[in-house]
Order: structure tokens, then C-alpha cells, then sequence
């Protein structure tokens, strides 16, 4: 069954064929290549600026390019953060836990409740999907004083549990997730169903390999929101600070610190940019599968 999906997937794209000369090929091509550029200028200024010494960060008019490329910000950010009275490596595990347990469990949360928003019927169902669709309009700035409240009645404020349980359900996530789904066959499910599969088995083995794309496209977006989460409302012991936040004070130590704030940009971007070259295959084939309808 899947075999067959994936074909008549190939046939259709096929079929479409746009109807465009060689030089309006070419055209296209050469305004993706500017547009292209044009977006990855930013992430190469800033790993020329990580390392340029003080003097370039400093030099006016600015230049893009470093001409006298040094380790020195990387090793002077290293040395400070050596010397914390907390260790540099308990601020790495603090955020890798917390991004690894939340993404984890956004994934699961939201494809579950995409799976029965998309395939059940039941009396509020699409009044909860309304909600949900409302609740992508509002920032995490407006929700941050009822979650913060709510996180005391729980007793939540400065544990793990307080950045992790909010992120395992995000609207954008469930919603995501749902639209990707509504593409699975009925037919395939009441086959299943038919065969003797249970539920959980249906959901574990036919429908997540499925919509595998759209999965490890939330992945990309939780891993984003939460490696890049200070933490700072809902965290206060220094034993459980996040990464973000331990860098940012560095910053904060004057001008001298310049050249540690431009490494610590350049180190942040790692995380997130690794996880979306892993996934960036099938992030595509999500934004293409989404446009074609039968």
C-alpha cells in the first residue's frame, strides 16, 4: 500500500510539468540562486564575525569579511565560563534535556491528538480545532503570566518540569500535524482495523511512518523554540539555568566581551542548524506534499 502512495505521489508530480521555455528556466534558477544568497548572508557575517579579533569587530565603516581570522573569542569564552562556580558542561546538559524530554514529547502529544482530531468524529471536535486554530494567533509573551500562575498552583517553579510539560502541547504543533494526516487513507486505517490491528498499533506503525516529513518538521521548530528558551521566568537556582541564559550573561560584560558575544552566537546556531540539515529532506517533501490534492 505504501509502495503504491509513493507511486501514484511520483505519477502526479510528473504530470505536472510546468509549461516554461529554457530561458524562463534559467531566469528562475538565477532569482533562487540571488534570493538564496541573499538569505545566507546573515549566517556568514556571523561566522566571520566569531572570529575576527577586537580591532575588526571595531573597525569603521564595518567589513563583512575577517582578514585576520583567530580562536581567541572561542577560547576567551571557554575560560570565562571555566571559571563559574557552576560547570560550563551542567549548562549544556540543562538545555539538552530539556529540548531532547520536550521535543519528545511534543511529537507524541500532538500527533496523537492529530490523529483523533483527523480520523474521529466526536461532538466538539471541531470546535477544539477552532481553538486551537485561534490559539496560533497569540504569542508566548501574552500567555506567560497565566502559565507562570498556573506553574505555582503546581508547585512547578524552578524544576525541569516547568519548561518541559508547556512544550510537549503547541498549537502550531497539533495543527501541523492534523493537516498532514487528513492526507492518510480512511481505507488504510479501516484495513487495519479489519486485519485485527489495534489502535495503538495502527498509530505506532502505520500512520507515524506516514507522516514521517511532517514529524521531522516539528522536530526542527520544538528543537528551535526550546534550545533557544532562557528559562529565566519559570527558573531561578543556578544548578538549573539553561545554556541561553548562562551565554547571555556574558555578553552583558562590556564592550571587552564583544568578540564572546559574536562565539556565543555562533555557537548557539550549531544545535538548530545541525537538526535541520538532518531533516531538511523531509521538510521539503512536507511543503510539497501539502499542495498537492487529489
Amino acid at each position: 500500500m505504501k509502495k503504491n502512495m509513493k507511486k501514484n505521489r511520483r505519477k502526479l508530480l510528473r504530470k505536472r510539468k510546468p509549461n516554461r521555455s529554457i530561458g524562463g528556466d534559467i531566469g528562475i534558477y538565477i532569482l533562487l540562486i540571488l534570493f538564496g544568497a541573499f538569505f545566507a548572508l546573515p549566517l556568514v557575517y556571523s561566522i566571520c564575525t566569531a572570529f575576527k579579533p577586537l580591532d575588526e569587530i571595531y573597525i569603521f565603516p564595518p567589513k563583512f569579511y575577517v582578514k585576520n581570522p583567530t580562536m581567541d573569542n572561542f577560547a576567551d569564552l571557554f575560560n570565562i565560563m571555566g571559571q563559574s562556580f557552576v560547570p560550563f558542561s551542567r549548562y549544556i546538559f540543562n538545555s539538552v534535556f530539556m529540548t531532547a524530554a520536550g521535543t519528545f514529547g511534543n511529537v507524541i502529544f500532538c500527533s496523537m491528538g492529530a490523529y483523533v482530531l483527523s480520523k474521529y468524529n466526536f461532538p466538539g471536535g471541531k470546535a477544539f480545532f477552532a481553538m486551537v486554530q485561534t490559539a496560533l494567533m497569540f504569542s508566548v509573551y501574552v500567555t506567560q503570566i497565566p502559565n507562570y500562575l498556573i506553574m505555582t498552583k503546581l508547585g512547578w517553579i524552578d524544576t525541569y518540569l516547568s519548561i518541559i510539560i508547556p512544550a510537549f502541547a503547541t498549537p502550531m504543533g497539533l495543527f501541523l500535524m492534523k493537516q498532514f494526516m487528513e492526507g492518510i487513507p480512511d481505507a488504510l486505517i479501516e484495513a487495519a482495523k479489519i486485519d485485527g490491528a489495534k489502535e495503538g498499533r495502527i498509530f505506532v506503525r502505520i500512520v507515524m511512518p506516514m507522516v514521517k516529513p511532517a514529524w521531522l518538521t516539528l522536530i526542527i521548530f520544538s528543537v528551535i523554540a526550546i534550545w533557544n528558551n532562557r528559562a529565566a521566568t519559570f527558573i531561578y537556582s543556578e544548578e538549573l539555568k539553561t545554556l541561553p541564559y548562562a551565554l547571555q550573561q556574558l555578553i552583558l560584560g562590556g564592550v571587552s566581551r564583544a568578540g564572546v558575544g559574536a562565539a556565543v552566537t555562533l555557537f548557539m546556531m550549531i544545535v538548530p542548524i545541525a537538526i535541520f540539515l538532518m531533516c531538511e529532506g523531509n521538510v521539503i517533501e512536507t511543503m510539497a506534499s501539502s499542495g498537492i490534492k487529489d
